[in-house]
């Protein structure tokens, strides 16, 4: 993987590309495949050796905070919030800046989300690298021609207070974990002239996951699996931090051009204890959100499950869940009543059983994160052995050959998405299920009065059903 950095650092068969070579460094990081520096490599400051690729934590503690005087976001939470992160950081990913307006470039519009517009930008510095001695200044990813990123402008937050900091409190001590799961943040701006302020981001620049259904639902199982599996394991990372996302969707995923998958979004998310007693703001993207949910009953990690089965869903349809019909609450009534999405033809027999442990409507019926992971795994695992034996003709002597310590039954069911691919190509998803009704609404909303339009009784009368 670091082998990967130096190539498209230094062009060697390739293009020069600044986040490519970012990317690969951060995987190389995460994966402790970075080229080790010899045993003797010290700093040039303190002598002590470096704790990580050329990062000397000490010195660099002293770099952040002789700057801290030389600059100030004028918000009190701000200004800690980076601070505490500069001085713990213990490798250039775990930094986070307070970025000048005026070193963003080309700023033009991008998208928007339920409460943000998102923007993109050229930042002329680009992210610290590491310290240089020689010059005593940072070294930055930056070709000259500065390092592109997404703005996402919070509106109206202008006063932001420290509770409205925690989605990226959240996001921050989550990325540190795992920085290939969630989209790096690099810091924060302020627009100066509406004083809102900007978190700048790294630029996915496949998009959300639902801009790229049409196209993934064409891929073969084996790179289907993988893109679940890495949103699994950035699920996994939420809740293993004891928090529950709350508003996961297709909207909320995004998509590198590696087709590396990143977890966004993490605004509605709280620590599983505060969540037992509070009453539900009842706020999303109607078909994800789960039916004990819709009956006001508390998040649960099981709710986060529930709406990875409509993604499962979606990787085999190509369109978002309940796309044809309204969504009103005849849908809420109808998804407490046990409606789900129309299965596809051809999906493998395995992953709809998954699929529907996931989305049953007893939260306690549902597998855990755990489970998710290790049997989407196997399933990879697999079909991957599959596809590296090519001399054999015969599909179910490579089978054989596959390692013996795997469970028979995930080798059978491996061959059930070897036998679906053959038919990709062939596929169609039923014009009903793929035609967009005007009522169907996929940005995260309030649903308060959806839900306040008829006698909240009748959605507790659907009974959980056996």
């Amino acid at each position: 993987m670091n082998n990967v950095a130096i190539c498209y650092k230094n062009g060697f068969g390739t293009e020069k590309n600044l986040e490519k070579v970012f990317y690969w460094y951060q995987k190389a990081r995460e994966n402790n495949k970075i080229i080790s520096l010899s045993n003797n490599e010290l700093c040039k400051e303190c002598e002590n050796p470096y704790i990580d690729y050329y990062w000397c934590q000490q010195c660099n503690i002293k770099h952040f905070q002789q700057d801290f005087l030389k600059w100030t976001s004028k918000n009190e939470f701000i200004d800690k919030f980076i601070q505490e992160a500069q001085l713990n950081a213990r490798n250039s990913y775990e930094i986070l800046e307070w970025i000048p307006y005026d070193k963003l470039k080309n700023i033009s519009y991008h998208d928007k989300g339920g409460f943000s517009k998102i923007y993109k930008a050229i930042w002329l510095d680009g992210p610290i690298n590491n310290w240089n001695f020689d010059k005593q200044q940072w070294n930055r990813w930056n070709f000259q021609t500065g390092y592109e990123v997404i703005l996402k402008v919070l509106n109206n937050s202008s006063g932001l207070n420290n509770k409205f900091l925690d989605e990226w409190k959240h996001h921050y001590n989550c990325q540190k974990k795992s920085f290939s799961k969630f989209i790096q943040i690099f810091g924060i701006t302020q627009d100066p002239n509406n004083l809102d302020y900007i978190i700048v981001m790294s630029y996915a620049k496949e998009g959300s996951l639902r801009k790229c259904l049409s196209n993934l639902v064409k891929f073969e199982w084996q790179y289907k699996l993988l893109l679940l599996k890495n949103i699994i394991l950035g699920l996994k990372v939420i809740h293993e931090s004891d928090l529950i996302h709350r508003d996961l969707h297709d909207g909320n995923i995004l998509i590198s051009d590696n087709y590396e998958t990143y977890i966004i979004d993490l605004g509605l998310c709280k620590p599983i204890n505060d969540l037992q007693d509070e009453i539900n703001n009842n706020y999303g993207v109607l078909p994800y959100i789960a039916p004990e949910v819709l009956r006001n009953k508390p998040y649960t990690l099981a709710s986060d499950i529930y709406s990875f089965s409509m993604i499962m869903w979606e990787f085999t349809s190509g369109v978002p869940p309940f796309n044809n019909v309204a969504h009103d609450y005849d849908l809420v009534l109808n998804i407490c009543d046990g409606e789900r999405p129309e299965i596809i033809k051809n999906t493998p027999k395995c992953y709809i059983e998954l699929m529907k442990k996931c989305w049953d409507t007893d939260p306690f019926k549902r597998p855990t994160i755990i489970e998710l992971r290790d049997i989407i795994s196997q399933w990879l695992i697999c079909v991957n052995e599959y596809y590296k034996d090519n001399d054999s003709k015969n599909s179910e002597d490579k089978f054989v050959r596959i390692n013996s310590d795997i469970d028979y039954q995930f080798r059978n069911n491996a061959y059930e998405f070897v036998e679906a691919n053959k038919d990709l190509a062939q596929e169609q998803v039923d014009t009903y299920i793929a035609q967009l009704h005007p009522q169907a609404c996929y940005t995260s909303r309030i649903l308060t009065e959806i839900l306040d339009q008829k006698d909240f009784g009748s959605l507790e009368s659907c009974m959980i059903k056996d």
